[in-house]
């Protein structure tokens, strides 16, 4: 009966945290979400609790998604084109983890996706200030 107290106060925190986030912030959430669930859903696999495993690569494999279609193709050049590419390629192995149950689709991911996330927390806080900026700016054009 207390985890479910605890697990209502965490979404409250949540909730709270996403209102407060700036878009960074936001990237950065689904990030490390995505880390935990991977993480989380090598757990299910290992217990076989199909059901879990199945629900939580599905909320991986809609992060990647929303992280895939979020890239701006057009300003990042060949960069840009390479992160879709590889969210692509991670897509697939989610898929290929949840058919064959394997562990080792779900580990390659990590190990890709985690130096991804490390990146993104170390941008420094100008770089995110100008960046929010020009979106504002180009808004504004649009």
């Amino acid at each position: 009966m207390r985890l479910t107290g605890i697990n209502a106060y965490k979404k409250g925190n949540l909730k709270q945290d996403i209102a407060n986030a700036d878009p960074h912030r936001l990237t950065l959430m689904l990030m490390q979400g995505a880390l935990d669930r991977l993480a989380y859903a090598k757990g299910a696999i290992e217990r076989k609790e199909f059901e879990s495993k199945s629900e939580l690569l599905s909320r991986v494999t809609a992060i990647f998604m929303n992280l895939r279609d979020t890239i701006d193709l057009e300003v990042g050049g060949e960069l840009s084109q390479n992160l879709y590419s590889l969210y692509d390629y991670m897509i697939d192995q989610i898929g290929k983890a949840h058919i064959e149950n394997s562990l080792e689709p779900i580990d390659e991911v990590i190990h890709l996706f985690s130096p991804i996330r490390d990146a993104w927390v170390q941008i420094p806080q100008s770089a995110k200030d100008d960046a929010y900026q020009m979106k504002l700016q180009n808004n504004e054009v649009v």
